[in-house]
């Protein structure tokens, strides 16, 4: 089979193992893909998405947002000719010299550290943390400081160390998210749900 014949399929089963289940209009491409991304079906129930989030992401990316992650395993994964073709781009400061010296002088974690020289970019940002729950909960403090104001909060870090109570802060908050309940995430499922979005602006709206 041919690639794209592949991911065909594979959507097909997993919209034929889904039954009769339905998502609001864009919610469904995201739970799909983080599924294809996992073969996870549990992501079905466990993603929750702030009211209307698709929609303001998909603004926010056709507007030429910033993608921000936390590895640079997610930042690899971003589909990164696509996020240029709408004017954006994607950074990843966990490996700037920078942020770890200042991280290693405050006692503190890079993650967190990266998401305070990320806060200081100009235009819409899209946070997409898989990997650091450390990161999240840095910026829900940076958030509440007015320091920032995301366009978009992809929640998705894996682990079992305070990942879900960082997950959790952001549920039922003004800010626009996307959070993978309980302790599943990674680097892959943050990159799939930018992936999600971004193909569903150049499929539907003709980017």
């Amino acid at each position: 089979m041919r690639p794209q014949d592949i991911e065909k399929r594979s959507f097909a089963i997993i919209t034929a193992e889904l039954g009769e289940r339905t998502f609001p209009d864009g919610v469904s491409e995201v739970v799909k893909r983080v599924i294809h991304t996992t073969a996870d079906f549990d992501y079905a129930d466990s993603l929750a998405f702030s009211p209307d989030a698709v929609g303001q992401a998909r603004e926010a990316l056709a507007s030429g947002a910033t993608v921000v992650t936390d590895t640079n395993m997610a930042l690899a994964g971003v589909n990164k000719a696509a996020l240029q073709a709408l004017g954006g781009r994607a950074v990843c400061y966990m490996a700037d010299g920078a942020v770890a010296r200042e991280a290693g002088a405050r006692g503190v974690t890079r993650a967190a550290v990266s998401m305070e020289h990320a806060a200081l970019l100009d235009g819409p940002l899209i946070f997409a943390v898989g990997n650091a729950p450390t990161a999240l909960i840095r910026l829900h403090e940076l958030i509440a400081e007015g320091a920032v104001s995301p366009a978009l909060v992809i929640g998705v870090p894996v682990g079992f160390v305070n990942v879900v109570e960082a997950k959790e802060l952001f549920i039922g908050g003004q800010t626009p998210y996307i959070i993978a309940r309980g302790r599943k995430g990674g680097s892959n499922v943050a990159a799939a749900i930018v992936n999600a979005l971004l193909y569903q602006l150049i499929e539907r709206e003709g980017f």
